[in-house]
């Protein structure tokens, strides 16, 4: 399990002659020195490089990996470009939990819950669309290159592949501030997205295809909906676990590094039970990141809260650009590419095809599903319009770590490729990633000032913002205004009115579900596992006082001490 090191043939030679390669265990020390060694290089690049935007760092990573592979290949006489060798449960089990679970806890949850319709068709029903688009157009399509020994498995592991996004690198162009609503909605999407589709690709796996028909079809949608649910389930109820033990038992009396290794612990395991019980960890821990902050975040004292917002988000950073670099080296894989069988003509048109059916995939499900999302806003200022959809479906064309993940679970063995056809699948995998982080984020920067004018970014005022979030930890007396509504504005003390009747629920379905949420977390939730306006009583951090200070919007129902 994990990443070992390759005897990667004369470098492994010269480093015995040299005496630092004398045994196959120190092997693997200098390939761990090696990415330690390029992780810090790209962190520096990614700084050195910070004015220009439109090469994101995912791209610095991928360019140094390419060149360090490059080096390898050269210095070993073409045995191999890296001298670590991918496994697809080092992706799973170690570098996409502390991805997810920091996308789910940095994630401003206003926002989301705010565009949760239109992010739910995009990241759920929209896979679903690509993923028939591709695998029916790959189904038709493969076998016209050489491609002729696929099975019905395979083309549906090729659409839940080439259906997963990576939007991290086009978020690194996106302004929070400048587009909030445009910026919501790729980062929501990229994670329901990339949650859809591990999800629907575990379906998949788990189906024989031998007498494929309609059933199987509703099968997938019921297994899908299963470890859907069952995962979310299990990720809100590890999050309040978490916020129910700490807010109980206040461990930061003793000492506040307990508090901050019970949150980090739990929420790896969430993690780690959903995959012993078979669901979906990244879904598990991406809804456990959300509780985390929604609640055990506001649970833990000041330090704490600076310590896991960073820590999180540095664990994050690490395990992305170590993925990025190695998709750079990866792409000079010799053993694969020497397996391919197809001619230069029928690669190309392999590319090309896969290509054309992940733009015509993204684009039948953005338009109209952005129509549909339109449709039920009734607030001109939230709709969608044309030129943001324009955007956020170049967004979406980018494929990353997952699509490389899911390409090396389902075609390789121990990191080798099963078959010339596998290890075609492979390789075009790696080129489509390659091209469109390197194409087509590059180019998103261009594309944004071209389409969204500086004048037609902020779709809404961004101090709608929910506050004292781990996205946004300064709070400002400015946001009062906006948050508690314009009945409260204009000093009404019941706020806003209720909605009641069906009519206002189809009119406005989110605004309905917020209100009726804030409600039920008011007087059920937060009593019991703390949230927002929660501080155990502790002189050495703050005082009552200070915390009214800090938390205006705080739940009424504070413990007493």
């Amino acid at each position: 399990m994990g990443a070992r090191a390759l005897p990667v043939g004369s470098l492994h030679t010269l480093m015995t002659k040299v005496g630092l390669g004398d045994a196959e265990d120190h092997m693997v020390v200098v390939s761990v020195t090696l990415f330690v060694t390029l992780l810090c290089a790209c962190i520096v690049m990614g700084h050195l490089m910070e004015e220009f935007q439109w090469i994101s760092e995912s791209v610095t990573a991928i360019i140094l990996g390419f060149c360090t592979g490059i080096v390898v290949l050269v210095t070993s006489k073409g045995a191999s470009s890296h001298v670590l060798q991918f496994d697809e449960e080092l992706f799973f089990i170690y570098l996409l939990p502390p991805i997810i679970f920091n996308a789910g806890f940095q994630v401003k949850k206003k926002q989301f819950f705010r565009n949760f319709v239109a992010i739910m068709l995009y990241g759920v029903i929209g896979v679903f669309i690509s993923f028939a688009i591709i695998t029916a157009g790959s189904r038709f399509m493969f076998p016209k290159f050489g491609l002729d020994k696929l099975v019905i498995g395979d083309y549906l592991a090729l659409g839940t592949i080439f259906s997963a996004t990576d939007s991290v690198c086009v978020l690194q162009v996106l302004s929070q501030d400048e587009s909030p609503l445009l910026y919501s909605l790729v980062f929501g999407e990229g994670v329901v997205n990339d949650a859809t589709s591990v999800v629907l690709f575990r379906a998949v796996q788990k189906l024989a295809f031998k007498d494929f028909t309609g059933m199987e079809v509703l099968r997938i949608c019921g297994s899908f909906l299963q470890l859907f649910f069952s995962s979310t389930v299990l990720g809100i109820a590890i999050g309040l676990l978490s916020a129910y033990i700490i807010k109980t038992l206040y461990l930061a009396r003793h000492s506040t590094d307990r508090e901050i290794a019970l949150m980090t612990i739990m929420a790896y395991l969430s993690y780690i039970l959903a995959e012993l019980f078979y669901l979906s960890g990244i879904l598990t821990v991406f809804f456990c990141g959300i509780v985390m902050s929604h609640y055990t975040w506001h649970n833990v004292t000041e330090s704490s809260r600076v310590t896991t917002k960073h820590g999180f988000a540095t664990m994050s950073f690490i395990a992305e650009t170590f993925i990025f670099l190695y998709v750079g080296m990866d792409a000079l894989d010799v053993d694969k590419w020497r397996m391919v069988q197809l001619n230069a003509g029928q690669s190309f048109g392999l590319f090309a095809t896969t290509l054309m059916l992940i733009l015509v995939g993204r684009a039948a499900f953005v338009f109209p599903l952005s129509a549909l999302s339109n449709y039920m806003r009734k607030s001109s200022d939230t709709k969608i319009s044309f030129r943001q959809q324009i955007v956020i479906w170049w967004a979406g064309l980018m494929r990353g770590a997952v699509s490389i993940a899911l390409a090396f679970n389902q075609f390789t063995s121990a990191g080798d490729a099963k078959s010339p056809e596998y290890a075609t699948a492979i390789t075009t995998t790696i080129g489509i990633v390659l091209f469109t982080l390197m194409v087509f984020g590059t180019a998103t920067k261009p594309l944004m000032r071209w389409v969204l004018p500086p004048t037609s970014r902020s779709d809404y005022d961004y101090t709608t913002s929910e506050p004292n979030t781990p996205k946004v930890f300064a709070f400002d007396a400015g946001f009062r205004a906006p948050l508690l509504g314009p009945d409260a504005q204009a000093g009404s003390p019941l706020g806003p009115p209720r909605r009641s009747s069906l009519a206002m629920l189809l009119a406005a379905p989110t605004n309905f579900i917020h209100d009726a949420w804030r409600a039920f977390d008011d007087a059920y939730m937060r009593p019991v596992f703390g949230g927002r306006g929660f501080v155990p009583y502790n002189s050495d951090i703050l005082t009552n006082a200070e915390d009214d200070a800090a938390y205006p919007f705080h739940s009424p129902f504070r413990p007493s001490f």
